[in-house]
C-alpha cells in the first residue's frame, strides 16, 4: 500500500509539471549540484516549483513596498520547509537556562554603525552543510574575533572539533547544540584546535583534538541581557557575538537580499545559531542587525542577511545572546 501511494504522488506531480520550467530546472540543478534518482527528481521538481512560485509572489510584493527585503532560489529551494529545519536548524534551547553573568557595558553610547567584518574580526563565509552544527559555526565566529581582538590575528577555528568532543559539555553534533556549551568546552579543553589541522566534514566523528593544533582559547563566556539595546551595546563595544533566532520560516529559507522582518517569526522559540558581526540602516531608514550565516556563499547577500532591528526583538535576535571571554 505504502508503494502503492508513493507511486501515485510521483505521478500526480509528474503530471503537474509545468513544461515551461524544464530549462530553469535544469539549469538550477546544474547550478547547485543537484543530482537526484528519477523518482527522487520528480518530487523535488514539484517542490522546486511550489517554491519558485512563493518566491516570485513575494517579489512581486516587494516591489510594490509590501515587504522590506526579497527572496531568491538557493540551494534550498527543492527542500519543504520542514525538511529545511529539521536538516539545518540546529540551535537547541535549553528550558533551564538561566541568565547569570551578565556584560557590563563599559561604554555609555553605542556606535550609530558597526561592520566588524571591516575590522578584520571575522572570517570568510563558511557552510555547514547538511549538519545541525549552526551553533558551532556561531561559537567559533566570536571567538575568532575575541581572539582577533587579544592577539591581532584572525585565525579560522575548528567547528568540527566542537562537533566531534563537546558532547559531555551537553552539545550534540549534527543534531544540535549551545553555543555557551561550546564556549564552556573550549575552557574546560584550553582550547580548540585551527580549521587547518581539524578540517570540517559535516558528519559526527571521533573526537580528532591536537593540543599542539590549538588556535584560540576562551576562559568562559558573558551572556547578554535579553534586549536589543543591550545587543547593540555589546556589538558595539565587545565584537561579533552569538545569537540565536527563529529560523523557522520559508521567508528566510530562501531569503536573498533586504532587511528581514518575518510577522510569524517567535522571539522565544529558537533554533538557529548565527552570529551578529554589526548594524546600522538602510537607504530607506530601516534599522538592521547585519548578520553572518553558515549555509554558503550562495545563500542570502553572499552569506550575510540583514534582520529587522528595533522591531520587537525580530524572530528572537537578542533572547540569547553571548560572546566569549579572552
Amino acid at each position: 500500500m505504502v508503494a502503492l501511494f508513493v507511486l501515485a504522488l510521483l505521478v500526480a506531480a509528474a503530471a503537474g509539471r509545468d513544461l515551461r520550467m524544464d530549462g530553469r530546472w535544469q539549469s538550477y540543478m546544474s547550478t547547485h549540484g543537484k543530482v537526484y534518482s528519477m523518482g527522487e527528481e520528480v518530487l523535488r521538481r514539484a517542490i522546486w516549483e511550489d517554491n519558485v512560485q512563493y518566491i516570485e509572489t513575494h517579489n512581486r510584493a516587494a516591489d510594490q513596498g509590501e515587504h522590506s527585503y526579497w527572496l531568491g532560489e538557493n540551494q534550498f529551494a527543492d527542500m519543504t520547509t520542514e525538511e529545511f529545519k529539521n536538516t539545518m536548524n540546529g540551535y537547541v534551547m535549553n528550558p533551564h537556562h538561566q541568565v547569570k553573568d551578565l556584560h557590563v557595558p563599559t561604554i555609555s553610547i553605542a556606535n550609530d554603525t558597526v561592520d566588524w567584518r571591516t575590522k578584520g574580526y571575522v572570517t570568510p563565509i563558511k557552510d555547514q552543510q547538511e549538519c545541525g552544527s549552526c551553533w558551532a559555526f556561531s561559537s567559533t565566529g566570536s571567538l575568532e574575533g575575541q581572539h582577533f581582538k587579544s592577539a591581532g590575528k584572525l585565525v579560522s577555528l575548528s567547528e568540527q572539533n566542537l562537533v566531534d568532543c563537546s558532547k559531555k559539555e551537553g552539545n550534540k553534533g549534527c543534531q544540535g547544540g549551545l553555543m555557551d556549551n561550546a564556549f564552556t568546552y573550549i575552557k574546560k579543553n584550553k582550547g580548540i584546535d585551527t580549521e587547518e589541522s581539524y578540517s570540517y566534514s559535516g558528519i559526527n566523528g571521533r573526537c580528532r583534538f591536537k593540543q599542539a593544533s590549538i588556535g584560540a582559547t576562551d576562559t568562559g563566556f558573558k551572556d547578554i541581557s535579553r534586549s536589543e539595546d543591550a545587543l547593540q551595546m555589546a556589538v558595539s563595544e565587545v565584537g561579533p557575538i552569538s545569537v540565536a533566532m527563529d529560523a523557522s520560516h520559508k521567508s528566510f529559507q530562501l531569503y536573498k537580499k533586504g532587511v528581514y522582518s518575518e510577522r510569524m517569526c517567535s522571539s522565544t522559540i529558537l533554533d538557529h545559531g548565527v552570529l551578529a558581526v554589526g548594524y546600522g540602516a538602510s537607504d530607506d531608514g530601516e534599522a538592521y542587525w547585519l548578520v553572518k550565516n553558515s549555509w554558503g556563499m550562495l545563500w542570502g547577500q553572499e552569506g550575510y542577511f540583514m534582520m529587522a532591528r528595533n522591531k520587537e526583538n525580530m524572530c528572537g535576535i537578542a533572547t540569547t545572546a553571548s560572546y566569549p571571554l579572552v
